[in-house]
């Protein structure tokens, strides 16, 4: 379970969060949904330890995360894909996903990881043909599937998606929410921020923000 507690963070002077808390159960997903600059990706970045000025608490499955660098909150299971998905895009589909392996698991050879290339491309079957293609030459749609499977194989159980179906095609926002309702049932935690409603009736809860205020669910 999430729980986020009195957050508040800032850009320098100007408060971007004002006292946000929040419970995200484990195995449920949960939508931010608000207007560009309404904090909701501020709230994903401070969770993952990407806002310099936060302050609150944070704790995923009862650890406390607030005083730990992202790197360390990726290795405790949170995984973040941003609105710019920031793939490398020199690098082709396979050696995207295969770079987001944790080391130990590239080194041990452990066969037994939760997540492994054979259940990404199961889940966006599209990729499998796409596997020797620079990420530069992929679609918006196929590279936010991309960025979505490289996080998975960080063996991420918490995911924060930023507008993961905002912008692509119809037919790949459909397939991405298809991905996203599997991995949902298969126990992995979601909370995401929107400002489409494409996800909303798979939701367990959708919360509202406006100008870093979060208002009562819906």
């Amino acid at each position: 379970m999430l729980e986020v507690r009195h957050l508040n963070a800032s850009y320098g002077q100007a408060q971007v969060l004002f006292d946000v808390s929040l419970t995200v159960r484990q195995g449920s997903m949960v939508l931010i949904q608000g207007l560009n600059g309404a904090g909701k990706s501020s709230l994903l970045k401070s969770i993952m330890g990407l806002m310099p000025n936060a302050t609150g608490e944070i704790e995923w499955q009862g650890i406390s995360l607030e005083k730990l660098p992202p790197h360390e909150r990726s290795q405790k299971g949170l995984g973040y894909v941003p609105e710019d998905r920031r793939l490398f895009s020199a690098l082709t589909v396979r050696q995207n996903l295969e770079i987001a392996v944790p080391g130990q698991a590239k080194t041990s050879g452990n066969l037994a990881a939760p997540l492994q290339l054979k259940d990404i491309l199961d889940l966006f079957p599209s990729l499998g043909a796409m596997l020797d293609r620079p990420a530069s030459q992929m679609s918006g749609g196929e590279q936010q599937m991309l960025a979505l499977g490289r996080t998975l194989m960080t063996q991420a159980h918490l995911l924060l998606l930023d507008e993961p179906c905002e912008g692509i095609a119809p037919v790949l926002a459909q397939s991405i929410a298809q991905a996203l309702e599997m991995l949902k049932k298969q126990g992995f935690t979601l909370l995401i921020a929107e400002q489409n409603q494409i996800l909303s009736g798979m939701a367990d809860q959708v919360l509202r923000i406006a100008g870093g205020h979060l208002t009562d669910p819906k």
